[in-house]
Parts: C-alpha cells; structure tokens; sequence
C-alpha cells in the first residue's frame, strides 16, 4: 500500500532531524578534539596582532594551518586575507567569515599572551573570530565526507576590516562571492556571557563613515590673538556644535550621530597654529539617511562655518551601510544556537551604532550575522568593552562560536539542496 503523502514527508523529516543531531554531536566531539588548539592559535594571534592591510603573519598563519588540514587556500591579491573552500566544490556554496585585522592601540592586559606589538592590539576580538572559523573549517573538512552532503563551505578570512570600506569589497571585486547562496558570521560581544548567542532579524548594525575637516587660518602670537583667527578656539567650537547641527538637519530622516575621536592642532603654547585637523565617524542606523549623508553633513557644516573667518576643507569617505540579517537565514541560526545552547542561552539583541563590513556580503547574499557572548559570567571585573585597552574574552566563546558556525553551515548546506 502506498505511503499518504503527510505520511512521506513525516519520516523524512524524522530521518532530517536524526541526521541533523548525529551531526550535532559529532561537531561537539571534533570541536573538543580541536578546543586547546583552537584557544592557543587565538593566542598566537592576540599576541602578534597586525594592522589592517598589513596582516601578512596572521595570513601565513591561517594558510598553514588550512594546508596542514589538506585544504588549498588562495591568497588575495594583496597578499593578505584568505578564502579556502571545504567540501566538494560544488553547489550549493556556503561561506562563513572571518576578519583578521587588529587595532592601532595598546593593549594593557596583564595576560601572557597580551599584546607584543607596540601600539596595536587585538581589542575588538578579530583574533577570535579567526580562530572560530578556521576551527569551524578544520572540523567540516572532517565531517563533510560522511555528512551525506554535497556542496561546498568558503571559509572567508577577510583582511582590512577596520579600515574603509573595509576587505569585503576586495573579497567580492576577486569573485569570491560568485555562486555564494548565504554567508554567516559572529562577533564578540563582551556583555553578553560566554555560551549566549544575540541574534536580530533585519538590521544589527549601522552604518558608519569617516569625516576628516581641516580648519585653516593665518597662524599668530597668542599675544595677540585678535590680530588673527585664534584656530584653537575656532576648532573646539566647530568639535561642539557641527555634531548638534547635524542632528538638527536630519532629525526628519533619522538618528545622525557624529563623535569626534581626533583634534589635532598646534604645537607651541605661544603659537596660534595655522591649521587643525578634526577626523570622527558619522553613525546612523537608517539606510535611507546613510544615503543623504553626505548632503546633510555640509549643510550643517555651512550653517556652522558662516561668518567665520577660518577657511575649511571636508573629507567625507563612504564606510559601510548597516549589516541587514536576513529573517530566514537569522532563524535558521536560532534553531542552530537553541540546539547547541539551550533556549535560554538565545537573546534578541538590539541593534547598535557600531559599523561592520559584513555589511557588504548581505548586500549580495542572504545571510545573518550574530553577537557571540565573551564575558566571563564568573568574573568580578567590571565587563570589557570593545575596543577597550583591557579587552579581553572567556576563551570557552572560540569553542561557542566553532560549534555554532560548523552546525550552521551543515544545516544551510542540508536545506539548500534538499
């Protein structure tokens, strides 16, 4: 007698969910094979952190450790970041990624494995995420021949984050997105505990663009600053109010934030210097202000400036638009956290002024990008906060995150082709 329909697809979908929790727990078993090495390559990292553009030995490193594993990783043509594929070099194709870059900052931890770079430092947990996925990698190309599954895993080590507008564009302009059907990817989130996960449908992220404003006048005697454009006080308005009106002329598109992180004018307490240099980012979490952006910002620059009798250049340099998770693909990493970590351990997590060049990957594929809790629930210090001197993570997250992205990453490849 033939089998109903319903009936049909109710064993399929029973044999689908074994399948799926044999691999569940063979990602748990390989992953713990590979924990310690997973916790010292990320040490290695921390310890010779480099700059974006410059991360040669973090490139070196990875690429052994992929060729150790049997995989062929290829270089980008800058010659630093990395993209290796695991599987059968077929479709369907899943990419998870990786961001390599580091800091120019100093890292005041007191760990052994702290910093050894002068004025550069691993602060915003790139050196995690290498590890996550390289893990992630070392455990599919394990996995993958018995896994049933047929498709393909790029593995993204993407070089220059930090900078603008950031490596993903070369790992796109390079074609390495050709083909892709989604991507996923985490980031530490130092208020979140070690074994959580902080998910969001649609956007996480905003987006983010660098303004550079140089002020110039005659220069003079601080004796006699009326006799000339006294440029120290002339910056320090502008650092004040041009964040104010900017707020005030897109306040009917959305949140503008402008902070400035640098001033830099002058060199001699006797001196009025002939120019100041203002460089800050420009923050909003509306895709459609990010747009008018640049239009706004001298507006508010011109109502600033008028009647002063500073001359002024604007540099405004397009960063990246806000990281947009897709629902299917950010559901699709729930299910994958809840089983991995218990339903308590998944939170809806808000979305933040900061700015991430994954970004540009949602902007070709579907995919999500999730907050990987760092922080050591057992800890008495007060939390770390990225990009801070003293950031550092409750390594168990290197493990968190390798589980979460190899399971992720079987499960997309399982729903892709079936």
């Amino acid at each position: 007698m033939p089998i109903p329909d319903a009936t049909a697809r109710d064993l399929t979908a029973r044999r689908g969910t074994r399948r799926r929790d044999q691999w569940r727990h063979e990602v748990d078993r390989l992953v713990g094979e590979h924990a310690a090495e997973l916790v010292a390559f990320r040490r290695r990292l921390h310890a010779h952190p480099e700059l974006s553009g410059q991360e040669t030995r973090t490139t070196e490193a990875v690429a052994e450790r992929l060729r150790v594993q049997g995989l062929s990783p290829v270089v980008l043509s800058a010659g630093t970041g990395l993209v290796c594929d695991v599987g059968t070099a077929a479709s369907p194709v899943v990419a998870l990624r990786a961001d390599i870059d580091a800091l120019a900052m100093d890292d005041l931890t007191d760990t052994d494995y702290r910093s050894r770079v002068p004025g550069v430092a691993h602060a915003c947990g790139h050196d995690a995420h290498t590890a996550i996925v390289l893990g992630a990698g070392i455990v599919l190309q394990r996995l993958m021949p018995s896994s049933g599954l047929s498709g393909t895993v790029r593995l993204v080590f993407e070089p220059a984050e930090e900078s603008v507008p950031g490596g993903a564009v070369d790992v796109i302009g390079e074609g390495f997105f050709d083909g892709v059907g989604s991507v996923y990817g985490v980031h530490c989130d130092p208020k979140l505990d070690a074994g959580c996960v902080g998910l969001r449908p649609g956007a996480i992220t905003s987006a983010t663009d660098s303004l550079t404003l140089v002020l110039t006048g005659p220069g003079g005697h601080t004796a006699r600053p009326h006799l000339t454009v006294d440029l120290v006080a002339e910056a320090a308005r502008v650092a004040l109010e041009l964040p104010r009106a900017l707020e005030h002329v897109a306040r009917e598109h959305g949140r503008a934030s402008l902070v400035w992180g640098a001033l830099r004018t002058g060199d001699a307490p006797n001196v009025i210097p002939s120019s100041a240099v203002l460089t800050g980012t420009l923050r909003t979490p509306e895709q459609t202000l990010w747009e008018l952006a640049p239009a706004l910002v001298e507006q508010a620059l011109a109502e600033v400036m008028h009647g002063s009798p500073a001359q002024w250049q604007l540099r405004h340099d397009r960063g990246v638009p806000p990281v947009v998770n897709e629902p299917a693909a950010t559901a699709r990493l729930h299910q994958v956290a809840v089983d991995l970590l218990g339903e308590e351990a998944v939170t809806t997590t808000e979305q933040s002024l900061g700015g991430d060049s994954f970004a540009w990957y949602l902007q070709q594929v579907p995919g999500s990008y999730a907050r990987l809790g760092v922080r050591d629930a057992a800890s008495d210090r007060p939390p770390y906060d990225l990009h801070g001197s003293t950031f550092d993570i409750d390594e168990r997250a290197v493990v968190h995150g390798a589980r979460l992205l190899a399971l992720a990453a079987l499960v997309a490849l399982d729903e892709a082709g079936a």
